[in-house]
């Protein structure tokens, strides 16, 4: 079958500085100051036209960061990915100016995906009616909430049609009606054959409508396939990890660091 998604070794690292001063002189100094911290460390990962895929993984485990890689909303480190179609990210406030009306927004977004003024008019009333704001469209997003800003996102995204559809939590906030009829339109996606990636928290969201999982877990693939074989180990490690002390959390997570220096360090010695 034909590949969506494919990202070979993909890292990404981040600066965690003890203060300003720390972050200023590591801008302005030959060296290197703050503590390098990888949110991904050798992720690899290929999705076919037509899979709908779950991200899973406990708070920090580099989901978000992954989807807004593949999203083309920030870049890898280190790795390349290929994108084989229009990618969407839909995330709460994903790519929303705070200054700019709801409408205002919409025009924004379309124009930056490359449609004309003419479509823009075409596609607007559609946008306003899924989202259900209403006269709030005409307000400025920044006195939004966050199930609002959500709507929005979703509602533009939908609407312009993408290739991949990337749903990042965006269906964790606002109203059980909305969430239900975002569900029914990634449905009729789904049916279409779209390529899909869901980030979400919800077991259940997942097992109802993915058929792969990704499990990530402190910036490393822990597993990957379909969501009946991945599913049911997640949960063990959930109701593991719940029953947890957070001085046994805290072991957990350095030695899932630790593994991830050697992922790291395997990498640079290829």
């Amino acid at each position: 079958m034909e590949k969506a998604i494919v990202a070979k070794h993909i890292t990404k690292k981040y600066k965690l500085y003890g203060n300003t001063k720390e972050r200023l002189l590591d801008l302005i100094t030959p060296r290197s100051y703050g503590e390098d911290f990888y949110a991904l460390a050798d992720v690899n990962f290929e999705a076919e036209k037509g899979d709908v895929i779950g991200f899973l993984g406990i708070n920090g485990s580099g989901k978000s960061t992954f989807s807004n890689i593949i999203a083309g909303i920030v870049p890898q480190t280190t790795g390349t990915v290929e994108i084989n179609g229009e990618a969407s990210l839909i995330a709460v406030s994903a790519g929303l100016k705070n200054q700019l009306t709801g409408r205002e927004n919409i025009e924004l977004k379309c124009l930056m995906l490359g449609f004309t003024k003419k479509q823009i008019k075409e596609m607007e009333p559609s946008i306003i009616e899924f989202s259900e704001l209403g006269k709030f469209i005409d307000q400025p997003v920044k006195s939004y909430s966050s199930g609002m800003k959500s709507r929005l996102g979703f509602a533009i995204s939908v609407t312009v049609n993408p290739e991949i559809l990337i749903i990042d939590e965006a269906l964790s906030v606002g109203d059980k009606a909305f969430a239900e009829k975002s569900l029914a339109k990634m449905k009729e996606f789904k049916a279409k054959g779209k390529t899909m990636i869901f980030v979400s928290h919800s077991l259940g969201q997942v097992k109802q409508f993915c058929d792969k999982v990704l499990w990530l877990e402190f910036g490393m693939v822990r597993d990957f396939g379909p969501t009946e074989e991945i599913l049911p180990k997640y949960e063990t490690f959930i109701k593991d990890w719940q029953k947890k002390t957070n001085k046994e959390r805290e072991l957990y997570r350095q030695a899932a660091y630790e593994r991830q220096k050697d992922v790291l360090g395997s990498m640079t010695n290829l």
